[in-house]
């Protein structure tokens, strides 16, 4: 009951849709498929096989606009994350970076923007879990397709009066009802999918978690941004261990993972052999080649040149192929094998001969294949509890993937003695990192994540909102710090109280950026991470090009002294070392003394923030960078200075520019 009168236009294409489902896309009349099955006039205007939608146009130009936004250091919210940017006296010597691990806070379209020129081609797996669009989800999309790039900002920073974005001024619920439902879905994730693209290796390879709402145009979409020679597999996950009652009559107890390749320089890893792969090889002749198991010597086939007679070198007794069959291999090579012990006669010796088969031989892992059950990649049910008890709670997160899931695409995809870095943008309750910094303790990887999760409000009769978290990425962050404390300890059941929003800020003061929890025990891969956020450009914007009447004071303003006011040195150090094409953990070294700068990525790029004279320019000429980057104001009422650097630069070979 809606209160209103029957909508004869929608019943009557209710009806229509009942009889001639064929001729309707996304609930409307597709007018082309209409008059091609009640006329004799069809003509398909540009008749080629293509994936299209409504608002495809729209997908790209959100795409190619580019944007000034910049991610800023949260320091003391990771754990071992920013000691560069802690006082120091030494000028010269090196000091700890700080974790390689990185987890961002922001909308991931523009996040993933902001990391094009730094990481292009520098990740090696993505993997994510996007919204599967079940009609329920709440997710960015252009849905106003006529809105400008100004209209657009200003929607998704969209905050309450405690500075949180709002659901409701960044998401748009993606209903079954809407007319562009499909298209919707398709329009957010095109744009980020290219972006990934853009930063995978030429051996990189990309999961995509999906159900079956969204499957098919994933595919077709994946082949328009990939290529179809590039898909690797469709990999069913069973997620849950039993049947329920579902509308439809057929209980789902599956998902997908689509993977794609970059090019084809991808190399999957073989997964390790099971305890239960390696049972038969129990035997051991203490020959030194290590265990072995027997294996029957013949095969059901017929080779004229592999029929002979075996003697049994303890009892003078001949052994022949039984009809129809040969043995494994021809006489000569047969001889090989009886001389190098590798046939077996039984434990005592009298026996008919046995192939042996050395565990140090056989192919060392097993190919991965596309049905993963929940006995190998975990289900829903174990996600939620294994989350649980690491909140010592119920679980804060209504639908986690489980770690081992997580794990294995990590072992197929990544070497553990390889640096790889991998990529999560849907990061959600951050299983990606859980499972990483496991298994990087089990199998002394080195590998490294960036996560990226929107701080999107918890619902108020949630349980992470009971616990204490506003915002999903409250939750992610939160959980690393955890598993990253567990890890440490090397306690598998330590107890850790729930860490409520009002009382983080002390537990960072008390803890000083978690330093208790740096040095793990008897394992040297980098337990820890940094956190960024999201921001604005801590520059203003020259826009010559928009120059008007009522603008032209501001756009002055921002010609001559560029720097915003509440910009703060170390957010403006982080903008420019992402700006001149530097990775967020590149080496940092700080100078001390007569006015502070920065050495990047061992001495490659210099940035200078704070004071400029001619001592400080000998200094930095002297280290030799490639790149020296500095403001413009530190120059103030000395051009003969900012004259006399440009000309020393030029001389040394080193690129300087001013902001």
């Amino acid at each position: 009951m809606n209160g209103e009168s029957l909508n004869i236009t929608q019943d009557n294409l209710d009806k229509l849709q009942t009889l001639f489902p064929d001729i309707f896309s996304e609930g409307k009349i597709d007018m082309e498929k209409f008059k091609a099955t009640f006329s004799d006039d069809i003509n398909f205007a540009n008749e080629r096989y293509v994936l299209n939608w409504a608002g495809k146009s729209d997908a790209f130009k959100v795409l190619q606009i580019p944007t000034t936004a910049t991610l800023v250091p949260c320091i003391g919210e990771g754990i071992n994350d920013f000691p560069e940017l802690e006082k120091s006296s030494k000028s010269v010597n090196p000091i700890n970076h700080g974790s390689d691990n990185v987890f961002i806070e922001g909308e991931n379209l523009e996040v993933l923007k902001v990391l094009q020129k730094s990481y292009y081609g520098k990740v090696k797996v993505v993997c994510i879990d996007p919204p599967y669009n079940t009609g329920n989800d709440s997710f960015i999309y252009p849905d106003s397709f006529k809105e400008n790039k100004a209209d657009y900002e200003k929607r998704i920073g969209d905050k309450d009066e405690e500075g949180y974005l709002m659901k409701e001024g960044l998401f748009r619920k993606n209903s079954k009802d809407s007319g562009h439902y499909h298209s919707n879905w398709l329009s957010m994730m095109y744009p980020r999918l290219f972006l990934a693209k853009n930063l995978l290796r030429e051996d990189g390879v990309i999961f995509i978690h999906i159900d079956d709402n969204e499957m098919y145009n994933l595919r077709l979409l994946m082949n328009e941004i990939f290529g179809e020679e590039n898909f690797v597999a469709q990999i069913v996950w069973q997620k849950k261990y039993a049947a329920t009652n579902d509308s439809k009559g057929f209980s789902t107890t599956h998902d997908y993972i689509v993977v794609y390749q970059k090019s084809q320089s991808f190399k999957r890893n073989l997964l390790p052999r099971t305890e239960e792969q390696d049972k038969p090889y129990k035997n051991d002749d203490n020959d030194g080649k290590g265990l072995w198991r027997a294996d029957n010597i013949l095969v059901k086939s017929f080779s004229p040149n592999a029929v002979y007679a075996i003697v049994n070198p303890n009892t003078g007794k001949e052994y022949y192929p039984t009809k129809g069959s040969s043995w494994r291999a021809n006489q000569e090579t047969m001889n090989i094998w009886l001389s190098e012990n590798r046939i077996f006669f039984g434990k005592d010796g009298k026996g008919a001969p046995q192939l042996k088969r050395y565990l140090n031989e056989v192919q060392q892992g097993k190919v991965p294949i596309t049905w993963w059950s929940y006995e190998d990649a975990g289900h829903n049910d174990s996600a939620n509890r294994e989350l649980g008890e690491l909140f010592n709670s119920k679980t804060p997160f209504d639908t986690p993937k489980p770690v081992k899931l997580i794990k294995l695409i990590l072992q197929i995809a990544t070497s553990s003695s390889e640096n790889n870095l991998v990529l999560d943008f849907f990061a959600g309750s951050a299983t990606t990192a859980h499972s990483m910094l496991e298994l990087n303790k089990e199998d002394g990887g080195n590998r490294k994540f960036i996560l990226v999760q929107l701080p999107e409000l918890c619902e108020e009769n949630s349980e992470a909102f009971k616990a204490g978290y506003k915002t999903i990425a409250d939750i992610s962050k939160e959980r690393i710090r955890r598993v990253i404390n567990r890890l440490n300890h090397d306690s598998s059941d330590s107890k850790i109280t729930i860490i409520k929003d009002k009382e983080q800020q002390q537990l960072f003061a008390e803890e000083k950026n978690h330093s208790n929890l740096v040095n793990p025990k008897n394992h040297s891969s980098d337990n820890g991470f940094k956190v960024f956020k999201l921001s604005p450009s801590n520059f203003k914007i020259w826009r010559g090009s928009e120059i008007t009447e009522e603008n032209l004071v501001q756009q002055l303003d921002a010609f001559t002294n560029p720097v915003r006011e509440e910009s703060k040195k170390d957010n403006m150090l982080f903008e420019l070392i992402l700006k001149a094409g530097y990775l967020l953990t590149d080496t940092l070294r700080q100078a001390q003394g007569d006015g502070k700068y920065y050495s990047v990525n061992n001495g490659e790029l210099i940035i200078a923030l704070e004071k400029m004279n001619e001592k400080i320019i000998g200094n930095i000429i002297s280290a030799q960078p490639k790149k020296v980057i500095t403001l413009d104001n530190l120059f103030t009422g000395n051009d003969q200075l900012k004259t006399n650097t440009v000309l020393q630069m030029r001389d040394a070979g080193i690129e300087f520019k001013t902001i």
